[in-house]
């Protein structure tokens, strides 16, 4: 029979506890560590282990999956008992920045530990379901614990060696999130001031994200083969439907700074001659480091 491993989780917020139990129900045996030891009263209830110290919670497994604030937390949790880590993978599912997580990386192989940075793309209902969490580092610290992590989601996937690819990838995809959310709030906040309810606009909102969702495939190819044909319309033809929309929430006193900011990118598109070019040409403003005075 087989044996299932022994894991670690280290931080038991919402999503920590969630870690831990799918651990659990998948029948690991699990221990479990966090600065107030009352949020692990429900996990050791259901079997886990809670340790005294963060240092045998380290020392108590071959995988110690670390989910807390931020890195400084991480940091702050681990330097201390660094001489207990080597030998350890260490899989830090805390959000951050690629910096950070290749320093992260630095650190722990210097006691000796391998290295997995991680990024949870799901809220924490979605642990031991359809969670897709991301995981980058060495391939050989990923694939022994790889049957381990899968349970944590049924979107468990492996990038690649650089430590920075899941908080790169993270923060890429939170920029679709945001830029859709606010697409929604902006027309929502538009159509609102007619006496329209945000009700009846979401389900032609979805329908538009469905259209918009059938065009990234082709614009991801134009990135990449670096040629932008106008197939549907040009950046010029784009540049003028904004200026309606900008016209629009002026008119019915909406903040109309969020397109004025993209037409301002736009603009600058077709000062670089890409007029007549189609809109995935856009990522070339995207490219170039913000300008000093729009930093912030």
């Amino acid at each position: 029979m087989t044996t299932n491993s022994s894991v670690t989780v280290i931080g038991l917020g919402l999503m920590g506890q969630a870690l831990a139990g799918a651990f659990l129900a998948a029948g690991h045996p699990t221990t479990v560590w966090n600065r107030t030891a009352d949020k692990a009263e429900q996990l050791v209830g259901q079997g886990a282990k809670l340790a005294d110290s963060a240092g045998d919670a380290v020392a108590a497994s071959p995988l110690v999956v670390v989910c807390v604030s931020d890195y400084d937390a991480v940091r702050e949790l681990l330097e201390p008992v660094g001489d207990r880590v080597g030998g350890r993978v260490l899989a830090n599912l805390t959000s951050g920045t690629s910096q950070g997580a290749r320093e992260m990386a630095e650190w722990a192989e210097a006691q000796g530990a391998a290295y997995l940075d991680g990024a949870i793309l799901a809220i924490p209902s979605d642990i031991g379901a359809d969670a897709v969490i991301l995981y980058s580092g060495a391939r050989s610290a990923f694939e022994p614990h790889e049957s381990a992590l899968k349970v944590l989601g049924a979107g468990t996937t492996y990038l690649g060696a650089d430590h920075g690819l899941s908080s790169l990838y993270d923060v890429a995809v939170l920029s679709l999130m945001w830029n859709i959310m606010n697409g929604f709030l902006q027309g929502a906040a538009m159509l609102g001031a007619a006496g329209v309810d945000a009700s009846t606009f979401a389900p032609l909102a979805s329908k538009g994200v469905e259209t918009v969702n059938t065009w990234l495939a082709g614009y991801a190819r134009q990135i990449d083969e670096g040629a932008f044909p106008a197939l549907d319309s040009t950046i010029d033809t784009h540049l003028a439907a904004m200026e309606h929309l900008i016209h629009e929430s002026e008119f019915l006193g909406v903040n109309a700074e969020l397109p004025r900011f993209i037409k301002a990118m736009t603009d600058r598109a077709v000062s670089d001659g890409r007029g007549g070019e189609g809109y995935a040409a856009m990522i070339e403003q995207f490219r170039k480091p913000s300008a000093a005075g729009d930093r912030t």
